[in-house]
Order: C-alpha cells, then structure tokens, then sequence
C-alpha cells in the first residue's frame, strides 16, 4: 500500500540536510526507489514519562496518554507530524514509517494512577498519533492501557480512525457498562478513493461506520470527529457524513478545520498538486481564505475553526446538520468517582483520602 508522503523535509531543528537526486535515474528505476518501497520500522520508546497534560484553552481534554510516537496511517495532513522533530526525524516520511513503542506503556501508566496527587478526570487517548495505528495489531499497548484503565476504574476518551478497535470489545464493552470509556471516531469522507488517496493506510469509510454500528450495539457511546474539515476538498461532504454516522448510532460530533503547522503545509500542498492536481489551487486558496491570507495560523480558538466568510459557512452547515441528526441532543458524562487506585500485582483499592 502506498505511503502518504514521499516528501522528507528538513527538520527544523537541524542544520544539516539531505536530498535525493535522482537525475542519474530514467523514470522506470526512480520509481523503483519511490516511497512505496520504503519499510515501517519500529523503535522502542524508553521514556519514563507516559501522561502528556496540555493547558491549551481550545482542547477539550487536559491529559492524554499515547502509545506510540508516528502514525503509520501517513495522513498527509496531520497536524502530529512535527512532533517527530522533536526526536531528529522528519516530518514527512520518517513520521510514517519510523515509528517509537512505548512498549512500557501498560506499566508507566499503572504508575502515574499510583500517585498521589492524581485527582481522576477522563485522559484522552490519544491525542496525537492514533493508539489503533497497524503497530498495535503486533504490540498490544493499546491493549495493555486499557486493561489498567478498567482494573483501576479510570475513564478514558478513546480516538481512531481504525477498524482495529473491534478487537478490544470485551475491554471497551466492560469499560462502558461502568461509564469509565467513549469512542471518538474520525470519518473524513464517505468517498471511498478519495480517503484512500488521503488517508492511505487507515480503515476505508464503510469499515469506519460498521466500527460505530458495532460499538454501539456493544453499548459504548460514540461521537464522531470529522477532522480536519478541508474547504474545498471535503467540506460539502459534512451533511451526508453526518447523516451516515447518526443512522449508524453516533451520538455526538464536532469537527476541526484543516490545521497546517510548521512543515506539514509543504507535505500537504505537495500530497494535493501529485494525487489532485485538478483540486489544488481551489483547496489552497478556501484554506488561505480562512487562515488570513495563510495556510495557517496557531492562534488560539481560530486554529480549530478559522475565520471568514468560509469557515463561517462551514460553522453553520455544521452546527445545522448535526441538530438535524440528533448529535447535539447527548452528552457523554464519565464516571471519575468509582477510581480505584491500582498496585503492583494487578489488583486495585480505594483511596482512603
């Protein structure tokens, strides 16, 4: 399968750089070294550290927990990509096919809950790369959070685009009975070639709406994300998307516009003029509309939204067919006061204060 990006632009951290040249090669042979033969490799995370607190004013979660750093999925657009500088990668290919386990996970986590200080609140999982990511079929560290999650009676906000969720159903079903997990899963489109074109490693739409069918027959609440809005690319998708969603038993949706960071604006516009040259200057010129005259903006509050006549409209479409479903109409409330505080072998106790 293909890759997102074939693009690996220059960390911004770093003073040196490496580029490919292929001039000695014919068509043919570049093509034989393209991105589609690149491997995903797998690291070993050894942070001690697991919980990630955020104070952003325009998230909805302060705690996260995640169990890898990169996202095989390759999502040209995603916002994550950056954070692999931080490790002295790329944030093109090297995001989607150097990807860090934190096979410690299971472990850091029971620990953190140990803590005295810890006052329980729902953690968001995850809220960078996605926990359901193809490594987790061979690592099980998703697997493995979840199983503290529920000894501990710890509430957990889940969010994926990825059918492999299906496999945690005894864990999440449990999970839900006790009011202790919601799922949050992302539907960009409904367009089959076009979410391959765009999320190219990731479940195909009609996969997303039967994991939503599915986790709501086995009793556990489900909001969508319809995330990132791409005006001019995805936008007139949002009433059928939500239409499609509600019938399957969704509960809740928002979404967040397109968000470009640091490199991932060239990876993007790079992804639209090779897979949809004939979308290009429409898609960049709407995102430029409801970003200033940028491709981005990181002010608060508008980096989720934008601004302008665009984003506007988007706003109102949105909040309008989302009352049409009957998504606004539920909030999920977790359970924070049944938090058991774990130990060492597996068992779990009440705080005392």
């Amino acid at each position: 399968m293909g890759r997102g990006t074939s693009d690996n632009p220059t960390n911004r951290f770093e003073l040196l750089s490496v580029a490919q040249d292929w001039e000695h090669l014919d068509q043919t042979d570049a093509e034989e070294f393209a991105s589609l033969k690149v491997p995903t490799e797998y690291f070993a995370d050894v942070t001690q550290s697991l919980i990630t607190k955020n104070d952003s004013p325009d998230i909805s979660f302060t705690y996260s927990l995640n169990p890898y750093r990169g996202c095989a999925h390759g999502c040209s657009y995603c916002y994550a990509r950056p954070y692999h500088e931080f490790l002295g990668l790329s944030s093109g290919l090297d995001f989607e096919t150097k990807i860090m386990v934190k096979r410690e996970a299971p472990r850091l986590f029971r620990e953190f809950l140990k803590k005295r200080t810890w006052q329980c609140e729902v953690i968001a999982m995850s809220g960078v790369t996605d926990c359901y990511q193809p490594a987790e079929r061979q690592f099980e560290v998703t697997r493995g959070c979840l199983e503290v999650a529920l000894e501990a009676r710890q509430p957990l906000g889940v969010i994926t685009k990825n059918a492999l969720i299906l496999r945690d159903l005894d864990l999440l079903g449990e999970m839900a009975r006790r009011k202790l997990v919601c799922a949050n899963i992302s539907v960009t489109s409904l367009d089959q070639k076009l979410a391959r074109t765009m999320e190219p490693r990731t479940s195909s739409p009609a996969a997303r709406l039967n994991v939503i069918e599915k986790l709501t027959a086995a009793g556990i609440p489900v909001n969508v994300m319809v995330a990132p809005v791409i005006p001019g690319l995805n936008d007139a998708e949002v009433p059928a998307i939500l239409k499609a969603v509600a019938e399957r038993g969704a509960i809740g949706a928002a979404y967040t516009l397109l968000r470009l960071p640091h490199a991932v604006k060239d990876i993007f516009i790079s992804w639209l003029n090779e897979h949809l040259p004939e979308h290009a200057d429409r898609v960049r010129s709407r995102v430029e509309a409801c970003r200033g005259g940028q491709l981005y903006d990181s002010t608060w509050g508008s980096r989720m939204r934008g601004q302008g006549i665009i984003a506007e409209a988007i706003a109102k479409s949105f909040a309008v067919f989302r009352e049409k479903h009957g998504l606004s109409r539920h909030k999920i409330t977790l359970d924070t006061t049944s938090f058991r505080v774990p130990d060492q072998n597996g068992r779990a106790q009440l705080r005392m204060f």
